[in-house]
């Protein structure tokens, strides 16, 4: 679409610049190319499966699914072949999540565009804008690359996108200024994806697509790695381990009963047994079960997890770092104060603006826009609806008739109104307060009275603007503020105020033992001001963002230690923290909305994004996303994060512990020549049946612990299940296998009882013992009469279902047959259930000593 050669906007005329012509502009896309970023080249599906195919728990579902198709048993091998799947299509989903960043970054760096060429305006893509394009802005226009203002009239740009403030800023003409650094007033360089929300302007492009601000943060946020959870490392690592054990095992198995019994199939089949209770399968199976539970119960909270595996970090979070605007506050301008000379008054809905105020907020809405873009016109303008509605002092019915807009010269405007029945004009100024004290031609007593006020505003972190008044009697308007005889009428303080919720997120967060730290592009002052409102620790400590430049990483390190608060920090400088934080061994949480945020986000161990407010790049680097944008729900999913991880270290310490005694009863018969086998592939196969459901569905579902949210996160250097647990665990599996051994034995030597009796009877105590574990286990802190009372209906089921077929295997003979068993007493039943119990009976004991040494070390700690 081309526009008239001479058109105006807002006193702005365009026709002077001739701009680039057609041909140069056809050059400059050949050697340019387009404004905009490039996508991320995504791997073949292939590629992906053969790197997930590597890694040791892929290979331990293939193997384990192999040895059960080859056993007969179709469905678990199938089901274990249809997991490796699932987790293929999440990896493949996770490496679309760059490429998703950069594609969002792309569409909001190329907004529609209107250009000067050949003399003439042109609307054209954002994409086809070039450099030295001359380019006309307006308000509501987003700014479609990096520029530098040639001419302007009260431009003003929102660049909270790249820099956090929630002030827009104000925008000069160019006089060779070389730091082009966003934010701060009176600068002219324009950067792409900020908003005009005021005014208008003429600008010269000086660059576009990947060397833009924008561009360079999307370059940054390719160079990131992610980095893999502990808990995966840790899993990987164990599994590998336990794998090349039970392989060793199997072969020693096969050459040992080939040995002292001569027959070779029998033993690969005591082998392939002893392989399946060694080989711990359902690692990998219950890892994905509760990360994909974990998530679904976490978006209850309403927080959306992006990177499952992300869970287990979130439990484990030790510093939250947060952007102020949109985050901690509400991302919307509020009147807060208001002084009219002689005292102050804070706005509220609930209580009536007296008299003496109503005509800063009258005089305060005649200067600004009628339907504004500015946040602080909008926040004046939203004040008067709710306080002067029906009242005098709005004016509807008034016509404007001249504006002077801000200058370099006089950072203030004024707007000319004129009415019905008043020959004269009525003028309405607002701006910076010494402008307004200017052009009210103050005494120096005056304005050193009214300077006091405006200190005591700024150092509660609020933006100050001074509102003034004249009339005149003539229908002549000057050509100057100046010249207007201007009276003082008051004093407006305006704050981006915190989230009603947020100081008791903050305080929750901190009996969790998580640091919060602000990281924020506003003035120090507003950041302490917000710090002190939330209850930051040492909110009076900060760190700039130029102090930051000058800063060694060393030095960062040692700082960031007791520093809570960073002000005035640019989008690399976010990453820069993020990084001396992992430097220190923090488990960093960031939560962000802006475009600026999204290479920290991505470098953090956990990215919380806004959901509402958050832009799509900060979305798409992100692990976890707010969908209410409440910083409470953080703290919500980190209980539910840290309940996770309780759930799965209790899975874990179960697949350990009952692990221990098949093995052993797989493995001790095989040293005797002459003792029969007690398990073969039918009875693993039938303890699946009750391990599979149990660690991942009865753990899972499990409450978390009643001091989950009063202790410290687990240390970064401890491992998530650590050797100790690994050791208590091995204990509870060996106390089991005791019992059994014993039966066993009496079994077959005290009652001389036939080995198919002896069987049965050592299978009930294995299966009593197995549920005993699932009980015992479902609570570290408790004991197992609270851990009855405690509900948990799948626990019902899982143990009901498990004795259910137990007794279907000794009563019906098909089954007795299968499972190789004899008849028993139903005496000898429940004697040897209640025996295989008891196998908790150890662990209990140690439950009790170890929560009353934690009573009495609480005890001493808080005399």
């Amino acid at each position: 679409m081309i526009f008239s050669k001479k058109m105006y906007f807002m006193n702005i005329e365009s026709s002077k610049y001739k701009g680039l012509s057609d041909m140069e502009v056809f050059q400059k896309h050949l050697q340019e190319g387009f404004n905009e970023l490039p996508s991320s080249k995504s791997k073949s599906i292939w590629k992906i499966a053969l790197g997930i195919l590597k890694e040791p728990m892929f290979i331990l579902l293939v193997v384990c699914g192999t040895l059960y198709l080859v056993l007969g048993d179709i469905q678990e091998g199938l089901m274990l072949m249809g997991f490796v799947l699932v987790i293929m299509g999440i990896e493949f989903y996770q490496e679309r999540k760059t490429e998703k960043a950069i594609d969002a970054l792309k569409d909001l760096a190329s907004p529609r565009a209107i250009v000067v060429r050949d003399g003439e305006e042109q609307r054209v893509a954002g994409r086809e804008v070039i450099t030295d394009d001359i380019i006309v802005l307006r308000e509501g226009d987003r700014v479609p690359a990096d520029a530098v203002v040639l001419s302007c009239v009260n431009l003003l740009v929102d660049e909270s996108l790249l820099t956090g403030e929630s002030i827009s800023v104000q925008k000069t003409e160019f006089s060779g200024e070389k730091d082009v650094h966003p934010g701060g007033d009176n600068r002219p360089f324009l950067y792409s994806g900020s908003l005009v929300v005021q005014g208008t302007g003429i600008a010269r492009v000086t660059a576009i697509g990947t060397n833009t601000l924008i561009g360079h943060i999307g370059r940054s946020l390719e160079d990131v790695q992610e980095e893999p959870t502990k808990l995966n490392r840790e899993i990987g690592s164990l599994v590998k381990k336990l794998t090349i054990i039970g392989i060793v095992l199997c072969l020693l198995v096969i050459g040992l009963y080939f040995l002292t019994r001569g027959d070779l199939l029998k033993g690969f089949l005591a082998g392939i047994t002893l392989a399946m209770a060694m080989l711990p399968e359902e690692f990998p199976v219950v890892l994905t079960i509760f990360l994909a539970l974990g998530a679904w119960r976490i978006s209850k909270k309403n927080v959306l997890t992006r990177r499952p595996a992300v869970i287990e970090s979130l439990g484990s979070a030790t510093v939250l770092c947060t952007d102020k605007t949109g985050t901690l506050t509400q991302n919307r301008m509020t009147v807060t104060r208001l002084y009219n000379g002689q005292s102050f008054f804070s706005p509220s809905k609930t209580i009536a603006l007296p008299e003496e105020f109503h005509e800063i907020i009258e005089y305060g809405i005649l200067s600004s826009q009628i339907d504004p873009f500015d946040p602080m016109e909008k926040a004046i303008t939203k004040t008067g609806k709710e306080q002067l509605s029906n009242t005098e002092h709005i004016h509807h019915d008034w016509e404007m008739v001249k504006e002077y807009p801000l200058s370099k010269e006089l950072l203030a405007m004024s707007r000319v109104f004129t009415y019905t029945d008043f020959n004269g004009q009525v003028v309405a100024a607002k701006g910076a307060p010494e402008a307004i004290f200017d052009l009210c031609h103050l005494t120096i007593e005056e304005q050193k009275h009214l300077a006091q006020a405006v200190e005591t505003m700024a150092n509660d972190g609020l933006r100050v603007l001074g509102v003034a008044k004249s009339r005149i009697e003539t229908r002549e308007i000057p050509d100057v503020q100046h010249d207007f005889d201007f009276h003082f009428v008051g004093l407006i303080g305006l704050a981006d105020p915190i989230r009603e919720n947020v100081p008791l997120a903050v305080e929750e967060c901190y009996k969790a033992g998580i640091r919060v730290i602000m990281i924020t592009g506003d003035y120090p002052v507003t950041a302490k001001n917000i710090g002190q409102q939330i209850g930051l620790n040492n909110y009076n400590e900060y760190i700039t963002g130029q102090e930051l430049k000058t800063m060694s990483d060393e030095e960062l390190s040692q700082r960031i230690r007791t520093v809570n608060i960073f002000a005035r920090v640019v989008p690399d400088q976010k990453l820069k923290i993020v990084n001396a934080l992992k430097k220190n061994e923090e488990i960093v949480a960031m939560t962000g909305d802006g475009v600026n945020d999204a290479p920290a986000l991505k470098a953090a161990h956990i990215g919380i994004a806004m959901g509402e407010k958050g832009t799509d790049v900060a979305r798409e680097a992100s692990s976890l996303v707010l969908l209410d944008d409440n910083f409470a729900s953080i703290v919500a999913a980190v209980k539910m994060g840290r309940r996770i991880c309780d759930n799965l270290q209790k899975a874990l310490a179960y697949i350990f512990a009952i692990h221990v005694p098949i093995a052993g009863l797989s493995l001790v018969p095989i040293f005797f020549g002459n003792l029969p086998l007690l398990l073969w592939p039918v009875h693993i196969v039938f303890l699946e049946l009750i391990i599979d459901p149990a660690c991942s569905i009865i753990f899972e579902a499990e409450k978390e612990e009643e001091n989950i949210m009063n202790r410290p996160p687990q240390k970064h250097q401890k491992a998530f299940f650590s050797g100790r647990k690994i050791w208590i665990s091995c204990m509870q599996g060996v106390s089991i296998l005791v019992i059994v051994l014993a039966i066993y034995f009496l079994g077959l030597f005290y009652w001389q009882l036939p080995k198919e009796q002896v069987r049965a009877l050592s299978f009930i105590a294995l299966i009593a013992g197995n549920i005993g574990v699932i009980f015992t286990n479902r609570s570290w802190s408790k004991n197992i009469f609270q851990i009855f009372a405690t509900r948990n209906s799948t626990v019902k089921w899982v143990s009901g279902t498990a004795f259910l077929f137990l007794i279907l295997a000794n009563e019906v003979p098909f089954l007795r047959e299968l499972f190789q068993f004899e008849p028993i007493t139903i005496w000898q039943g429940i004697l040897c259930g209640i025996l295989g119990f008891c196998g908790i009976l150890g662990f209990e004991i140690y439950k009790m000593k170890s929560n009353k040494r934690k009573v009495m070390f609480n005890s001493e700690k808080f005399k």
